[in-house]
């Protein structure tokens, strides 16, 4: 499952004016985008996020500086180190996620699959590895 959790190349648009990339759900993205928002001025040593999802797909993005974004199936933990506008890090459902480790200046854009939904969180890490461990369990036959 943590495997699911990859780069994704961004197209990279060349000018002697400046680069341009660009994102488009369903294309650049594996899910419709219904919802934007963004982490700055995040102080020195302070983590985000720390919470799993039932459903949420996200993808993130190093707009500016960089950061660490850990994920975590239930089983197996991964770091990725974001730090260039033009790839992004597609995290699906069902998958714990830390962000942390951000440089001064650093901006981490996110783009998600839904709208806010409060019940879609999963808050207790022990609470999801449960969950993640019985979903498991029913799949098997």
């Amino acid at each position: 499952m943590i495997d699911q959790c990859k780069l994704i190349d961004l197209p990279k648009h060349h000018d002697p004016r400046g680069n341009l990339s660009v994102i488009e759900g369903g294309i650049h993205v594996p899910f419709d985008i219904k919802r934007v928002y963004y982490l700055y001025d995040v102080p020195g040593g302070s983590s985000r996020a720390g919470h799993g999802h039932i459903e949420l797909q996200q993808l993130f993005i190093a707009m500016s500086g960089s950061f660490d974004v850990i994920v975590d199936d239930g089983y197996e933990r991964k770091r990725i180190h974001l730090n260039r506008s033009y790839y992004g890090l597609y995290v699906p459902g069902m998958m714990w996620r830390e962000v942390e480790n951000f440089s001064s200046g650093g901006v981490c854009l996110v783009l998600a699959s839904t709208l806010y939904d409060p019940d879609d969180y999963y808050r207790e890490y022990d609470g999801f590895v449960d969950a993640v461990h019985k979903q498991n369990k029913k799949a098997k036959p």
